[in-house]
């Protein structure tokens, strides 16, 4: 692994924050500060900045928008954005965008690429269903193919999805479906992008246990796709579709955004009183907590250099990314339940946004207090989606260790 850190990483370390300090809307962070959601807005607003400087998609190719950064530059870059508590862009920039210049044809890259980077298109995903979570290849949303009274080639689908990410604020949607049902579960699977302005599509809000509008159900009643829609080989779907798992499970490690949990988490145990009186830090079994926990996250680092090492060398995620997905999903997990720990009594589940004014107006309630419970609530779901943690280690048995 060639990931040394130069003087230019460190001048480029300090353009990066700089910039970040000077462009980062002041209106996102303080309505992330109280715990808010962002709107759809809220999001492309940022996204937009980023893509009029050209450092959005930094890990893609040039030739489609990247910024020919190498691995240590990414790297510094993902931290820094994560230091400053930044929210993410539009949903499928590090999803869809990957399929479509991989696996697109030209058509399809000219027509979605450029517009998904600008901000214009705005993705969901089309994996999960009720019968088809954790076991993905059992889903069972049916397309059948036809032509059309024009000529055209066209499949009609029909099926019901669940846990679609923002998909109420989705333009397009990168879907699954079964295209033979008589093939073997991986097998028969197909690819499709899906307008979600289509007649028969409907999507219905799932409200989470924290109070928020993150996830929905998605419903196809003989909505009608045209086969140029396609991404790849007919029945030939579950290929690309392991192709995106790879990158979202990379994704889901969130080694920059969990160090700066932790900077956090002991920033919030330096003002917190342990039984005896002296700050929560000090306490050893809670100290030994933390410890631990950057122990575990300094692994996860260094896993993810490697990954990112080779993937600057040409070579996609492979079983690696399973364990990122793994063992940052747990490292996220284990720093919710040590702030909510931290923030004690005072940490119970509030609703979003209560008190209006956060914790500085009621000094009851800690500004930290009072969104621990929400977080911890929605990090439940990390050790799910993406591929559930139980999948992730049967992949890597097989990969690995050839079980």
């Amino acid at each position: 692994m060639d990931l040394s850190f130069l003087p230019e990483h460190a001048d480029f370390r300090a353009e990066v924050r700089t910039w970040i300090e000077a462009n980062f809307p002041q209106a996102i962070r303080d309505k992330q500060a109280t715990g808010e959601n962002l709107n759809k807005q809220e999001i492309l607003s940022w996204h937009k900045v980023l893509y009029k400087k050209g450092w959005l998609t930094p890990s893609w190719p040039v030739e489609y928008g990247g910024t020919g950064w190498d691995a240590v530059r990414r790297y510094i870059w993902s931290e820094e954005l994560a230091r400053a508590n930044t929210c993410q862009p539009s949903f499928g920039l590090g999803m869809i965008g990957p399929v479509l210049y991989t696996f697109g044809t030209s058509e399809q890259k000219a027509k979605f690429l450029t517009p998904t980077v600008a901000g214009d298109i705005w993705w969901c995903q089309g994996y999960s269903e009720p019968g088809a979570g954790s076991d993905l290849a059992g889903l069972s949303t049916r397309a059948e193919r036809f032509t059309g009274e024009d000529g055209r080639d066209y499949y009609r689908v029909t099926g019901q999805k669940t846990w679609t990410t923002q998909g109420q604020y989705a333009d397009w949607g990168f879907f699954l479906v079964r295209t033979d049902p008589t093939a073997r579960k991986q097998e028969g699977i197909t690819f499709l992008l899906i307008d979600m302005t289509s007649p028969g599509v409907s999507v219905r809000p799932i409200i989470t246990i924290d109070g928020g509008h993150e996830v929905n159900d998605t419903f196809l009643d003989n909505v009608i796709v045209p086969v140029e829609n396609r991404i790849g080989e007919e029945n030939k779907g579950w290929t690309v579709a392991k192709f995106l798992l790879g990158h979202e499970r990379t994704g889901i490690a969130g080694v920059a955004r969990s160090k700066r949990g932790i900077e956090r988490l002991r920033e919030i145990a330096a003002r917190v009183p342990a039984d005896d009186g002296a700050p929560l830090i000090r306490d050893p079994d809670f100290r030994r907590k933390v410890v631990e926990l950057e122990l575990d996250l300094a692994a996860l680092e260094y896993t993810e250099l490697r990954t990112l090492a080779g993937e600057s060398s040409g070579r996609g995620p492979g079983p690696e990314a399973s364990l990122l997905k793994v063992k940052g999903t747990e490292v996220g997990q284990r720093l919710t339940e040590l702030t909510l720990e931290a923030a004690g009594v005072q940490g119970q589940p509030y609703f979003r946004g209560f008190p209006a004014q956060g914790g500085n107006a009621d000094p009851i309630v800690p500004d930290f207090a009072f969104k621990a419970a929400p977080v911890y609530f929605n990090m439940r779901k990390t050790s799910i989606f993406g591929g559930s943690n139980e999948i992730q280690r049967n992949i890597m048995a097989k990969a690995v260790l050839g079980l």
